[in-house]
């Protein structure tokens, strides 16, 4: 088919390309590395409407895509390329391109780019300016075609498909596919439709996949990507007719999850934002130029997050049960050792041997385990120069709490409350839950003073709650105002430190991330596989935002000290355990950990990871190693090494990148190691088994 440009526009480092066929008015869009140029590599590709969408009453996708994909609709082909413009300020570019639909609907599709990102962002908006309204069951946020242009053909044997796949404690473990085994080459006739649509339902956005796709063209190095930032139900999908690749995504749609939203006659859909980028190198490189995009946002922290500052929570300690007098022991033996943030876990709340995990929603302070209230302890915990934080679970109510009967305001599906074996949900749309919410949860942290919050979620609300237009659409609503209720408390609390946590991991998103300083970044506290998991998310969040727990025991060997402390060397350093009862030599160990972390704590926040060690199976028995370099913006990095089980190699070299510094100014462990660097390369030897070893380069 003949292929007219509209426009090549340059953004950054990267070209976005629009275009048409030739007699139909539908826009297709594309976007590739700046420095390649697009040759005539003899591909059969249809242009796809760069605004995906679906409304009820139109014609279904044909070529067998019904039932598997809504792209492609009698809805998204009735778009019309009308125009664009491009608005440069100060410091961001923003394309607008606008389509029409004959009868009364209307499109715009938005690119964002910031001056120094490697990403940009998109989303779009859909109007019914129409007397009447209509009913949508899908739109996209994002939609790239014509992928590989680089290769002739339908590329056999060339594209990958990459994706994160995450569960409870086994978080951002790297799948990847060919097209083929994913039976997504062209047909013969190139006729028949294959998509490959996956996703999460929920409330617990990175319960299963992160909202995450990745596509690497083997014969050229070179890689497109996307992550949605989006709190509720979302879909990906791969998708292939003839020649070229499509990759696109948003809110999940009527057919996976459940979504239909009525748009009235004046009324405006606005999609969650997707951040997208292409790129010459590998996975790495594609997915830190995502997750550079977060850098914006958290550089505007509150101040003291600008030097990663070290915290202690008390969970791995207390188990649940803080009180004024345990709290008071444990500042007693963590004074003066480096910590700038105390925050006291669940279970402040609880009372006559209520498990915590059944008893939030009251969110009364506990007048066994705080007799005098929380003054006496935040003010214990500020005078030993730490700043004081705080649990909640905002949304959700324990079955033991006298607010889960308060079905008033809850979730409902099919009428009835949602309920799990130990949860209920409050519906965050109603204004009495904010009145309530405001009153517990920001009135809490301004009376006492408190400086950091800790955001738990341990539950799902599954495929949606009761709303006029669908389940999907309930939870969506619900979703965006508990987002809200966030931004809320970061307005009224000035200052305030969040921490994003869903059981560990379950929230590590774009969007929430944007909002908080750090996530915790699993439930994995005490295992084995905490530095694989920890390694893994810097393909995910920023590793400055990734909170890594360093649980310590007083039954620890200084070895397993060691090796829990080197963990956090790759996010965010987190301790807690068994601190009122460890030896001189046991702190020697954590003492020296703490002084390593503030020396490379500037790396960790502005930085790019290069990964090596072995290719690891189990990460729940894992064998071999894993080694991790990291490389500071001014070239100074560090280099982190962890030895699993199994038979080691007699040497574990890596080739450093160019432009890091080749000098070993520092090294870290429970006793001495033998590292060597010659020129580029440096080679670790050793053959214990659970072992970590860092060395400083500058």
């Amino acid at each position: 088919m003949a292929i007219e440009k509209i426009s090549d526009i340059r953004v950054g480092d990267m070209i976005l390309r629009y275009e048409q066929e030739k007699d139909f008015a539908t826009a297709g869009f594309s976007v590739i590395p700046a420095d390649l140029g697009i040759e005539d590599k003899r591909k059969f590709y249809r242009i796809n409407s760069l605004v995906q969408v679906k409304l009820v009453g139109d014609v279904y996708p044909n070529a067998y895509g019904h039932g598997s994909s809504m792209r492609n609709s009698e809805s998204a082909n009735r778009l019309d390329y009308k125009r664009q413009e491009v608005i440069e300020t100060e410091d961001k570019k923003e394309v607008i391109t606008y389509l029409e639909d004959a009868r009364g609907y209307s499109a715009k599709h938005i690119v964002t780019y910031y001056d120094g990102d490697l990403s940009f962002e998109m989303h779009n908006e859909y109007t019914n300016n129409s007397d009447k309204p209509i009913t949508m069951e899908m739109i996209s946020s994002f939609e790239l075609g014509n992928i590989t242009p680089f290769v002739e053909g339908d590329a056999p044997d060339t594209l990958l498909v990459h994706r994160l796949r995450s569960k409870w404690s086994h978080e951002g473990r790297l799948h990847t596919e060919t097209v083929e085994d994913l039976q997504l080459e062209p047909s013969w006739s190139t006729w028949s439709v294959s998509s490959e649509r996956f996703g999460q339902l929920g409330s617990m956005p990175v319960k299963k996949f992160f909202p995450f796709v990745g596509i690497e063209d083997t014969k050229n190095n070179i890689l497109w990507g996307a992550q949605l930032a989006h709190e509720a139900s979302w879909q990906m999908e791969v998708y292939r007719q003839d020649d070229g690749l499509h990759i696109s995504g948003g809110l999940a749609d009527r057919e996976f999850g459940h979504w239909t939203k009525v748009l009235k006659p004046g009324e405006t859909i606005v999609t969650p934002k997707a951040i997208v980028t292409t790129c010459k190198g590998d996975i790495e490189v594609l997915t830190q130029r995502l997750t550079q995009a977060g850098q914006k946002y958290v550089n505007k922290a509150p101040e003291s997050e600008q030097t990663l500052p070290i915290i202690f929570n008390e969970y791995c300690t207390t188990w649940g049960c803080p009180s004024h007098e345990n709290i008071s022991g444990i500042v007693n033996a963590i004074k003066d050792k480096g910590f700038d943030y105390f925050v006291i876990d669940c279970g402040w709340f609880k009372e006559d041997g209520i498990p915590w995990d059944i008893s939030m929603g009251d969110y009364n302070i506990s007048s066994t385990l705080f007799p005098d209230g929380l003054d006496k302890t935040v003010k214990m915990i500020n005078d030993n120069g730490m700043k004081a934080g705080i649990w909640f679970e905002i949304d959700n109510i324990g079955s033991a709490a006298k607010s889960f009967h308060n079905t008033e305001h809850q979730l409902k599906r099919d009428g009835v409350p949602i309920t799990t074996y130990s949860r209920r949900f409050w519906d965050m749309t109603d204004p009495w839950v904010e009145e309530y919410l405001t009153e517990k949860v920001i009135g809490t942290l301004k009376k006492y003073g408190f400086e950091y919050m800790k955001m738990d979620y341990n539950d799902t609300i599954g495929i949606g709650c009761d709303d006029e237009d669908s389940l999907g659409e309930g939870l969506r609503k619900n979703m965006d105002a508990s987002v809200e209720f966030v931004r809320k408390v970061a307005r009224e609390v000035p200052g305030i430190i969040l921490e994003n946590c869903s059981s560990g991991g379950h929230k590590l998103e774009p969007l929430m991330m944007s909002i908080c300083s750090m996530a915790s970044f699993s439930d994995a506290h005490e295992c084995p596989e905490i530095p694989i998991i920890a390694a893994n998310l810097h393909r995910a969040i920023l590793p400055r935002q990734s909170q890594i727990w360093a649980v310590i025991r007083k039954k620890d060997s200084l070895k397993r000290i060691a090796y829990s402390v080197a963990n956090t060397f790759l996010g965010r350093m987190c301790l807690s355990g068994d601190v009122t009862e460890l030896t001189d030599a046991q702190w020697k160990v954590i003492d020296d950990g703490i002084a390593f972390y503030k020396r490379i704590a500037p790396i960790i926040k502005d930085g790019f990871t290069y990964r090596y060690g072995s290719h690891i199976t189990s990460e729940r028995h894992p064998q071999g190693w894993q080694g991790v370099v990291r490389v500071g913006e001014n070239g100074e990095a560090f280099v982190l090494v962890h030895t699993f089980n199994g038979e080691m190699p007699d040497e574990m070299t890596m080739e450093l990148p160019e432009g890091c510094a080749c000098n070993i100014a520092e090294k870290y462990s429970d006793s001495d190691f033998d590292v060597k660097l010659d020129g580029r390369m440096i080679t670790f030897k050793s053959k214990e088994n659970m072992k970590a070893m860092a060395v400083l380069l500058a």
